[in-house]
């Protein structure tokens, strides 16, 4: 059995991994802010943070760093950080960098309904399975509604969903009020339990198959020999 000591440490580091997460998808939304990977090693803290823009995140000369890394020391308590900063590697196939560009583009007041057509048409460019994006708030008018675009094929329930399919929530400040954003992105080149595959048959193996001609009309006289 697990220990009460094992528990704590890995409900604290999930806790601390969650408060670090969330701080910079606040700061970092407009360098298009993926995620944090947080490892402890013998001599500290590895923080690995996957952006969009890794050189906004990094800033001229390295000043950025300088200024997260003291902010994760005094604030999250991590010890001896050492930060790095990767690119994304299929930024359109990931749900939270998707909803940052919606963010932004809401932002900038372009219409709603453009920028979820124009984000699932680069989702499925991208190769992915499905998509479906939901933004809720006041659209229309006074009163809060929201608009679903859906495209392809979605997984909402069921164990695949907790491999194949990325969720990310995002939140946009405009002047009527916060708008709510959610992405769900079915990522491409796994196998899913209700694929069918169609394997091909060789032309040698359709002859032997198919049936004989005036196979049937002697099977029939024969059987009628039998039977007198």
């Amino acid at each position: 059995m697990v220990g009460p000591r094992v528990k704590s440490y890995f409900l604290s580091y999930g806790l601390k991994k969650l408060m670090i997460d969330e701080f910079l998808a606040n700061y970092f939304k407009d360098a298009g802010y993926a995620g944090v990977e947080v490892f402890r090693t013998p001599t500290g803290h590895r923080v690995v943070i996957y952006a969009e823009y890794p050189g906004r995140l990094i800033g001229r000369g390295g000043s950025v760093i300088k200024k997260l890394t003291t902010i994760l020391q005094t604030r999250f308590g991590l010890e001896n950080v050492n930060i790095t900063v990767s690119p994304v590697m299929d930024p359109d196939l990931n749900a939270r960098v998707v909803a940052f560009r919606i963010v932004r583009a809401l932002e900038k007041e372009i219409p709603f309904r453009r920028v979820m057509m124009g984000m699932l048409k680069r989702i499925m460019d991208a190769g992915a399975v499905g998509a479906e994006i939901i933004i809720s708030g006041k659209l229309r008018g006074e009163r809060a509604t929201y608009e679903k675009m859906r495209v392809g094929k979605i997984y909402k329930a069921g164990e695949p969903v907790e491999y194949i399919v990325d969720r990310a929530v995002a939140r946009a400040l405009l002047k009527p009020g916060i708008y709510g954003v959610e992405v769900l992105i079915v990522k491409p080149g796994i196998k899913l339990p209700d694929h069918v595959e169609v394997k091909p048959v060789k032309p040698e193996a359709l002859k032997q198959a198919a049936p004989q001609p005036g196979g049937e009309a002697e099977g029939s006289q024969e059987g009628g020999v039998v039977e007198g």
